[in-house]
């Protein structure tokens, strides 16, 4: 950090603080432990009330903690906040807002965002009321605190907030409180996301979109205003990788300055032998659920594989995933050297755990024919109309005896307290031999990071932020090296999915030493992506903010 400007206590605003929703949450809790060594206790990460003062697992209050300023604060500005620890390593101060009483001057606060900042909230819809009342306190609370602790003569103060969601509370302080400096992260455009959720191609008709323009079309107008406007007026503009920096170039007028890569912590990944045994456990369970939901028996090493991560069938490849599976079975199964399982790891609209799968598990019988829709483990409560579910039927997937390769769909969000496996994502990760993710769509990518963190093999994309950043570390061109990118266009569709099936098919025929020896390459990218190195491109972004901050004062 050498002649950077270092500030001396930071604020970070996110809808996922003490609430685990995606990869942000990742982003924020495994970079808490790295922040907190070096600015002990001088980092206050902000987030929601979501559990309205009940019990938040992931959060333990302390009503020591600033007890002075928080009862100040709810008495004379009306400010309810709950101050506490983060239960995430590093276990940093936490405070969580109470947003609801905002909900009466939304009006108000609207007017002045389009008066002061020209943010169009006239088409605001679903949870766009929610995440701007929680960010309009979260800037409450940030100049809350400052006034009272931190309005000191010369102290560097930095206000980071992350996506759309938090734009309105940092554009409250860049005009109450310009001694803080803003920064802006956005992990992903709300435009760029529209465009491919909505099955647009994105990549080559970048150069022709306009992003005002496409947000009416796709009818998020609001949530792209609050994202441009914050993006322009915060004192640093950041985002996560370079395809989406070129995203945001483009579609929100505003070119990042600087990237920040996100990073990773790996002290939750089972060493050694501790891992070997995690994934010999979790491969035993895995094979025995399969089997009962199929009515047969599989091999030892029948070949394990996954996909995990959000329900976006195109942005996250899940099509490409279960045409990888068609096209197997319909082209190349001659050529698979052995049996394959692929898991879908994708939470969905879940009903129950399936009771007909439960009494096969539960009985000590061995089943001898397959259950009714034998590729799903827990029913859902759209089984007709789940995008998923009907793909893999129009295919033609049965996992009847003749596909060399089935397919197993696990909709639910695996915390341990699924009914079928109770077992967290993580240690059925520990399970498989090669984990696929083929998106389309994916600023960054921590899914094939925890897969590799975990010694599998991984395929990726170069339309994810990892991807490219594998590339640039100069390898990704073979699943010997642990990880294998993908090249991914608009147009290659096919291309990819053929491209995939044969290196699985090359995987399959590999010696046991060359599998080992890809498992153990596959960790090893890791060690160049923890927060330790990564954290250097935040140390850069506190000092541009600062910089930036001190010339827009004078």
């Amino acid at each position: 950090m050498k002649d950077l400007i270092t500030p001396d206590y930071i604020f970070e605003s996110s809808w996922e603080v003490c609430n685990k929703v995606g990869g942000i949450y990742t982003v924020l809790s495994t970079r808490a432990k790295t922040l907190q060594e070096q600015f002990r206790d001088k980092v206050f990460f902000i987030g929601p009330d979501i559990h309205a003062g009940n019990d938040n697992p992931l959060f333990a209050e302390s009503g020591e903690l600033f007890r002075t300023w928080r009862l100040k604060a709810q008495a004379e500005e009306g400010l309810k906040v709950r101050i506490g620890r983060w239960d995430v390593p590093g276990n940093p101060i936490a405070i969580l807002v109470d947003f609801q009483d905002f909900y009466k001057d939304k009006n108000e606060i609207y007017a002045k965002a389009w008066e002061y900042f020209g943010i169009d909230s006239l088409h605001a819809y679903g949870d766009y009321d929610e995440a701007s009342m929680f960010s309009y306190a979260a800037g409450k609370v940030a100049e809350s605190f400052y006034r009272h602790y931190l309005n000191e003569p010369g102290s560097n103060v930095v206000y980071q907030a992350h996506e759309w969601m938090t734009g309105m509370g940092a554009l409250f302080l860049k005009r109450n409180v310009p001694e803080i400096a803003v920064i802006f992260t956005t992990h992903a455009t709300t435009i760029g996301r529209s465009i491919a959720g909505n099955g647009k191609p994105l990549y080559d008709y970048m150069f022709a979109y306009d992003g005002d323009q496409m947000a009416c079309e796709l009818n998020v107008q609001s949530k792209h205003s609050t994202e441009k406007q914050t993006a322009a007026m915060c004192d640093c503009f950041t985002t996560v990788s370079e395809i989406t920096a070129r995203e945001c170039a483009k579609l929100l007028y505003k070119a990042p300055d600087v990237i920040l890569p996100n990073g990773f912590e790996n002290d939750f990944v089972p060493k050694r032998s501790k891992l070997y045994y995690a994934r010999q456990r979790s491969r035993k369970l895995l094979l025995n659920v399969a089997e009962k939901l199929l009515g047969r028996t599989f091999d030892k090493d029948t070949l394990l594989l996954s996909i995990g991560g959000r329900y976006e069938v195109k942005n996250k490849g899940i099509d490409v995933f279960i045409d990888m599976v068609s096209h197997i079975n319909r082209k190349t199964k001659a050529k698979l050297e052995k049996e394959a399982i692929a898991f879908m790891f994708v939470p969905a609209w879940v009903n129950s755990p399936r009771q007909d799968l439960l009494d096969r598990l539960n009985s000590k019988e061995k089943p001898e024919s397959p259950l009714e829709q034998p590729f799903i483990t827990h029913w859902l409560n759209n089984m007709n109309e789940d995008q998923a579910l009907n793909m893999i039927r129009q295919k033609g997937i049965a996992n009847g005896a003749a596909d060399k390769m089935k397919i197993i769909f696990v909709p639910c969000y695996l915390d341990g307290r699924d009914g079928i496996f109770n077992r967290t994502y993580y240690e059925l990760l520990s399970g498989m031999d090669l984990n696929i993710y083929p998106s389309y769509y994916e600023p960054w990518g921590y899914t094939p990071l925890e897969s590799a963190a975990f010694k599998v093999p991984t395929i990726t994309t170069d339309l994810a932020g990892f991807g490219l950043w594998i590339k640039s570390e100069k390898s990704g061109d073979d699943i010997k090296d642990g990880i294998r990118v993908v090249h991914r266009t608009d147009g290659n569709y096919n291309d990819a999915v053929d491209e995939i099936s044969e290196i699985i098919i090359k995987y399959s025929n590999f010696t046991d030493e060359e599998k080992r020896k890809a498992h153990i390459n596959a960790a090893m990218h890791v060690d160049e992506a923890l927060w330790c190195k990564f954290i250097e491109h935040y140390y850069k972004a506190y000092d541009y903010a600062l910089r930036n901050n001190r010339t827009k004062s004078k």
